[in-house]
């Protein structure tokens, strides 16, 4: 079986005269946690738009499981079976959290549109919702409005909507943003948890470089659209480019 489950080659994009991402390639193994780092205006927000449909690319192919979706829009990539998180916490708040995830089961099916069904009716779908609450430790806040829940918890609510229609691959753009700091260690546990669970590949941008470093098997690095650097934490915290460019202000791995 290949290992390769999302590929990138040669991606380009340009927003008129603006090269953002230039000529930057990269794969990503089944089963890893895969991080994309880079100082302010690397282009890695533009690079992971690229590999999740939200933008098309100006030149360059997109592959998953060694099918080109450099086309595919943002919607029919989840039925591939990719999953996408964004910096905005992208939750119903005034749904339950059961109601939450269970939407995100039924999302899925083929009878997603039948709305004069009783929700008590789509038996397997409550089963799958908490399953995945259960995995993300939200099972007994299963009847709380998610409005309720503290900015951590919401984080943890929209990776079990993103877990629940088993996706292979979960993108998370910016997993910690706006989390207090003690929050982190308890959201990085339930990643651990989840990747675990099924072999998942994550793809992850994240600005918390103590993050990066404990939970990813492999790092790339980008600097004005280009790629950098790419390897194992220990191999990118020892490379001198990296140091220079970007990395010695944001890790200091004697905060771990």
């Amino acid at each position: 079986m290949d290992e390769t489950i999302l590929e990138a080659r040669n991606l380009r994009k340009q927003f008129g005269g603006l090269v953002a991402v230039d000529d930057v390639s990269l794969r990503v193994r089944r089963g890893s946690v895969h991080s994309i780092i880079g100082p302010n205006g690397a282009g890695k927000t533009t690079f992971f738009n690229l590999l999740t449909g939200t933008y098309k690319p100006t030149r360059g192919q997109v592959f998953f499981k060694g099918q080109e979706i450099t086309q595919v829009p943002l919607y029919r990539r989840a039925h591939l079976g990719m999953g996408r998180s964004f910096q905005i916490t992208n939750i119903f708040p005034n749904l339950t959290v059961l109601e939450n995830a269970r939407l995100a089961v039924q999302a899925m099916s083929r009878i997603n549109f039948q709305f004069f069904r009783r929700a008590e009716s789509f038996t397997r779908f409550t089963d799958r919702a908490l399953e995945v609450l259960t995995l993300v430790g939200l099972a007994d806040m299963a009847d709380y409005p998610a409005n309720v829940l503290p900015h951590g918890g919401k984080r943890k609510l929209e990776l079990a909507i993103l877990l629940a229609p088993d996706p292979d691959v979960l993108l998370l753009d910016e997993p910690t943003a706006g989390m207090a700091s003690e929050q982190v260690p308890e959201l990085l546990a339930t990643i651990n948890v989840v990747r675990q669970q099924g072999q998942k590949t994550i793809v992850l941008v994240e600005h918390n470089m103590n993050v990066v470093m404990n939970i990813s098997d492999v790092i790339t690095v980008m600097n004005l659209g280009k790629l950098l650097a790419e390897g194992s934490p220990a191999e990118i915290s020892a490379n001198q480019t990296v140091q220079s460019v970007y990395l010695g202000e944001l890790y200091n791995p004697s905060e771990n």
